[in-house]
């Protein structure tokens, strides 16, 4: 079973960092490419408004099943020649417990062309990722990847227990259904959101849909045994990952204590047991910090089928970072010009989610705590909100992140709020579509990173400021 998998996925880092023609360009090689479906409504939307310049997105349009939703999202917010630089962005709705139906067919089409363009031209697999902390968008975005042909979906953030059972039904077309979490629920009180591609499709209803592989992202064998065993259907496979992986991060098994430099400790129980996970049969790949060929050799020796690589491939030509930020991590780099604590902290505080989170240290973005306390507090995308039972029963949505009083008046803690940031707008300036705030603000980057960063000496040659994902791969493979 374990030889149709390719050894080296290439991991999905959104917002849409793992755009496209990275996803495109690995699987090309015969390792598995995938795409962020995190936020992806809001990535379509951008590329339309910044006027689609090379043609990409209106041709994944033109191949989308239902041309009436392609034509009615092409009228909303297509600019020819791109809108003004200091023009904010269209921005649509924001997801809720039962989203408008146009947001749903936004989401499904956005998902659809991400999919599409990373398959076009080539008949390798390709994958999807999406994090079950961003729940609400997560089943049209599927859907729209199945109609693509999606080959795998990797999910991490949280235990996607449904994914599976959810998958099943998608593949058919039919309705399926998420729990979702809400605080201040009475016990046994259950609360769901549901897609419907009969409802949403305007009777464009393609039957039989490939159901892809599903590999769920875990911090421990014993969450990939219960996993295995509670899911909703079938598993195919996992991505082990460790705490020195990018973006999120497990948080350490027991209570939360920090180390000098305010950064999680991870102790004996937070390292997976390689020998545990081969026990249950399935095919597992490690994640966070394996990215070199002796790594990729000793798990393999464990019983591993490979590894998933993230940070070499965010810092390459094809990844949707944008220049400069991408050419200042590697210029550091190159010239050995890093602070003494390092480039990257693991913040406990900064994500909304409540999960670690490793922001690189760099001036003039969000990791920089003056850059972080000029900004304006604004929950306008919304994607990491919670759930949460109002005094008259019906459900609201609060994020840490959002302005401290609007958070407190919705019955969030004060504390809550404590050095949370807005990753929903920083990661798409990360990707060149900061939108433009009220009074003019710019919203700046953040930008994330797995240990692995140090590693980039090794696929830079000398001179060398810049490389592509095929050379990761052939480094990878050497």
């Amino acid at each position: 079973m374990n030889m149709k998998h390719p050894v080296i996925i290439q991991g999905g880092m959104g917002i849409a960092v793992s755009d496209w023609k990275l996803a495109k360009t690995v699987s090309q090689t015969g390792q598995l490419g995938v795409v962020s479906g995190t936020a992806i409504n809001s990535v379509l939307v951008r590329r339309l408004q910044d006027g689609d310049k090379e043609g990409h997105v209106r041709r994944a349009l033109r191949a989308f099943p239902s041309q009436e939703i392609a034509e009615q999202i092409l009228a909303s917010y297509f600019i020819e020649g791109g809108k003004e630089p200091m023009k904010p962005y269209k921005r649509p709705a924001l997801f809720g417990i039962q989203s408008p139906k146009a947001l749903l067919q936004l989401n499904v089409t956005a998902a659809f062309v991400e999919v599409f363009l990373a398959k076009e031209g080539h008949n390798n697999p390709v994958g999807i990722n999406v994090l079950e902390k961003v729940l609400l968008p997560n089943l049209s975005c599927l859907y729209g990847a199945l109609l693509a042909g999606v080959d795998y979906v990797i999910m991490g953030a949280g235990i996607p227990r449904e994914i599976p059972g959810a998958l099943d039904l998608l593949s058919k077309s039919k309705a399926a259904s998420l729990k979702v979490t809400v605080d201040g629920a009475a016990s046994g009180e259950e609360t769901l959101t549901t897609f419907d591609p009969a409802e949403v499709m305007n009777g464009v209803l393609p039957q039989n849909l490939k159901r892809p592989y599903f590999f769920p992202i875990v911090s421990s064998s014993i969450l990939a045994a219960n996993l295995k065993k509670k899911a909703t259907g079938e598993i195919n496979g996992f991505i082990v990952e460790s705490p020195l992986a990018g973006g999120h991060n497990a948080p350490p098994r027991g209570p939360m204590k920090l180390d000098e430099k305010g950064e999680p400790i991870y102790g004996p129980r937070d390292v997976v047991d390689l020998k545990e996970m081969a026990e249950l049969g399935l095919p597992f790949w490690m994640a966070g910090s394996y990215a070199t060929p002796e790594k990729l050799a000793e798990v393999q020796a464990q019983g591993a089928h490979g590894i998933q690589v993230g940070t070499l491939f965010a810092f390459s030509q094809e990844s949707g970072l944008t220049h400069e930020v991408r050419s200042e991590v590697i210029r550091r780099i190159a010239n050995n010009d890093v602070p003494p604590q390092g480039l990257i902290f693991t913040d406990p505080l900064s994500s909304p989610t409540g999960f670690p989170f490793k922001a690189v240290r760099l001036g003039k973005t969000v990791a920089d705590q003056e850059t972080y306390e000029k900004r304006k507090r604004i929950c306008d995308l919304g994607y990491l909100r919670h759930a949460y039972k109002k005094e008259d029963g019906t459900i609201g949505q609060r994020c840490p992140a959002e302005p401290v009083e609007d958070y407190v008046k919705k019955g969030g803690k004060r504390e809550e709020t404590v050095g949370r940031k807005c990753l929903c707008n920083a990661l798409m300036a990360d990707i060149g579509m900061p939108q433009v705030q009220a009074g003019g603000e710019v919203e700046q980057p953040l930008l994330t990173a797995g240990d692995d960063l140090n590693l980039l000496g090794r696929i830079l040659k000398p001179g060398q400021m810049s490389y592509s994902a095929t050379e990761v791969i052939s480094y990878l493979l050497s």
